[in-house]
């Protein structure tokens, strides 16, 4: 099976290139928030507090960001938030991903585009895994699908996305390269965020579970899980250098979720461009690049416009995904 939007995601993270920085004029955020649109623990809780630290170290925002998480909805309660209650406000920008650009593809937020917002920039790609319990007699990926194939009951997969969406989708992928001809058997059990799915896993009530390398990596480091699989083209290096890909052991999946930020759909223009230029100065940081290190993220760098030409061919490339997989007709 030939997927274009995981192709188009790893061209994109290893080409793109940012814009240059643009002077904003005229406005600085008073209180400046991030909404994280999962419970602490996930993908996007770590974007929203990874980068409003990093933010304030290098003094690009006046003061602590607010980090506010409000889970529901694969995200769309943050986005209908936005987009119903809080149109204008400058000061407020909300951690966003492939999981959005998914939910927004499979019309998952009801009455909700992706142009009712503003999309300001990414902060890198971030490849998804497949782990278990670090005590699961489960020893590899295809021992992992064989089980799926011969009882799929038996195995109950967990992820921070909600089912249809981008955690449930990586899961599909492999178990259509692994050979198993009815992917929606697979059972997928979906959590709000990441964290919340880990700690499942490692209660007993999951089997597998599916994620990002960033959410992971404390529970990695922590011993308390072990991968199976990083759905990148080839391994990665540094420190998760030991972590086989999916790909050498046989399965051909492979999953780049991007990680970034948008705007209420009437923030001005100056808000809008603070923003751009703030994040545009913070991907461009060593201290950002180390961040993207220690956390197995990989370049994507887009602001502005060309990220919000990135977002539209990631939702087009989605819905064909999704089409073509059988989530939606």
């Amino acid at each position: 099976m030939t997927i274009t939007f995981r192709r188009g995601l790893i061209a994109a993270a290893l080409l793109g290139t940012a814009p240059a920085a643009l002077m904003a004029q005229g406005f600085t955020p008073e209180n400046p928030e991030c909404i994280a649109p999962a419970n602490p623990g996930g993908g996007w809780d770590f974007t929203c507090r990874q980068a409003g630290k990093t933010l304030q170290d290098l003094d690009l925002i006046p003061s602590t960001m607010q980090v506010v998480n409000l889970a529901g909805g694969g995200g769309g309660v943050a986005f209908a938030e936005v987009v119903n209650k809080r149109t204008d406000e400058g000061d407020l920008i909300v951690a966003a991903s492939s999981a959005t650009a998914t939910r927004l593809a499979q019309n998952a937020y009801p009455g909700n585009t992706m142009d009712q917002v503003r999309w300001i920039g990414a902060l890198g790609a971030d490849y998804g895994v497949i782990a278990v319990a670090a005590d699961s007699e489960v020893k590899d990926l295809p021992g992992l699908m064989e089980m799926i194939k011969n009882d799929p009951t038996s195995v109950s997969i967990g992820g921070g996305s909600a089912v249809g969406g981008w955690d449930h989708l990586k899961v599909l992928i492999a178990a259509q390269e692994a050979g198993i001809e009815e992917v929606r058997a697979v059972k997928y059990i979906a959590f709000d965020g990441g964290g919340e799915a880990v700690t499942q896993l490692l209660g007993g009530s999951l089997q597998a579970f599916t994620g990002d390398l960033s959410e992971s990596t404390g529970f990695i480091e922590s011993g308390d899980i072990r991968v199976l699989a990083v759905l990148a083209p080839e391994r990665l290096e540094g420190e998760f250098s030991e972590i086989p890909t999916a790909k050498e052991q046989g399965i051909d999946a492979v999953g780049a979720n991007w990680r970034g930020f948008y705007g209420p759909g009437e923030m001005s223009d100056e808000a809008y461009d603070y923003w751009v230029s703030a994040i545009d100065q913070l991907y461009a940081s060593d201290e950002w690049q180390a961040v993207m290190e220690s956390n197995g993220l990989a370049p994507l760098d887009l602001q502005g416009e060309e990220f919000q030409s990135f977002v539209q061919d990631s939702v087009n490339e989605i819905t064909d995904l999704s089409k073509e997989i059988g989530i939606i007709q």
